[in-house]
């Protein structure tokens, strides 16, 4: 008898069609919109299997929802929009999408860092509304990338993939990790630094943490005044890492040069948001992983481990067991 899946995005036919083998499939018939939690709620009263984005919250709530419920699949690397507590509670395995979407996310990062620094969306709003009407020294001036100093908050895979690329612009990479990264200081010449200094010796900063209880609120009005007044911003991390409420301030009254962002504490983020009526805030609407080979890489991810799931398989890239 096949397993039930429950899907909340509508996928591509050709990722899911290995998994009709082995389960009644249903899914969210929306590509774009987020389902509604009461229908997502009622979706899972049968399902074994639960495919999820990080917009869907698989809480304790859920859970009593969902009392066959074995296994979750989650369309990304990080997997707070999980209660792992709960399903372990529940023997409940968890899977999650590391490792193919590194170099597309820090691709990202620097791309995000470079039309910051150099105001591209705002150089191109200026052209596109007829505001170019010559040249002058110091029309939309910018700040060098070259040579300038990197300071990452946090060396994982990603942040490392962003400090390499760093070093081809001639960059000074700092960087502030839980652990020592002893190896990649040696081998390329990165350097520790305390949070507190990282912030102050840093021309651009960079969070690059997950986010947890620890990293909630981590940058924040304090860590934000320690930063040079001509510094950059640049979270590509998790909305919640950094507090909004200090940011607007410090863009505001000109005690931060500019913010790049590609996440935010609620999202979508809504358009009176304050952070967006400033000029000198990139915003992205959270396309870290946003290439088409590697989302689809993740997708393939998900799949692999529903497929190991039905046949009782080794299930990899488990982190209900973290």
């Amino acid at each position: 008898m096949k397993k039930q899946l429950f899907i909340t995005r509508k996928l591509p036919s050709h990722i899911i069609e290995p998994l009709h083998t082995y389960y009644n499939i249903v899914e969210w018939p929306e590509e774009e919109a987020v389902m509604p939690r009461e229908k997502l709620l009622a979706a899972v009263k049968d399902c074994e299997a639960l495919w999820v984005t990080l917009a869907d919250q698989v809480d304790a709530e859920l859970l009593a929802y969902a009392p066959n419920l074995k296994i979750v699949s989650t369309l990304s690397v990080g997997f707070n929009n999980i209660d792992m507590n709960a399903l372990r509670g529940r023997g409940i395995i968890a899977t999650n999408t590391p490792d193919v979407l590194t170099d597309t996310t820090a691709d990202l990062v620097f791309a995000l860092l470079l039309a910051t620094a150099r105001r591209i969306p705002e150089a191109e709003r200026y052209l596109r509304e007829g505001k170019w009407q010559g040249w002058y020294p110091l029309q939309l001036v910018g700040k060098d990338v070259g040579g300038a100093t990197i300071g990452i908050i946090g060396l994982g895979r990603i942040g490392q993939a962003v400090a390499k690329r760093a070093l081809g612009f001639d960059m000074k990479v700092l960087y502030h990790n839980r652990n020592r990264k002893l190896a990649e200081e040696e081998r390329y010449g990165f350097h520790y630094r305390a949070l507190e200094d990282l912030l102050q010796e840093s021309d651009f900063v960079v969070v690059m943490t997950p986010y947890s209880k620890e990293t909630e609120g981590l940058i924040g009005e304090r860590e934000l005044a320690l930063m040079q007044e001509d510094a950059v911003l640049i979270n590509v991390a998790r909305g919640g890492i950094v507090n909004e409420t200090a940011l607007y301030d410090a863009l505001k009254n000109n005690k931060l040069w500019a913010a790049g962002l590609d996440v935010f504490e609620q999202e979508p983020v809504a358009l009176q948001h304050p952070l967006l009526t400033l000029p000198n805030v990139v915003a992205l609407p959270h396309i870290g992983s946003a290439s088409l080979q590697t989302r689809t890489a993740m997708m393939n991810l998900n799949v692999q481990a529903l497929l190991a799931y039905a046949q009782d398989e080794t299930i990899l890239n488990r982190v209900d067991r973290y």
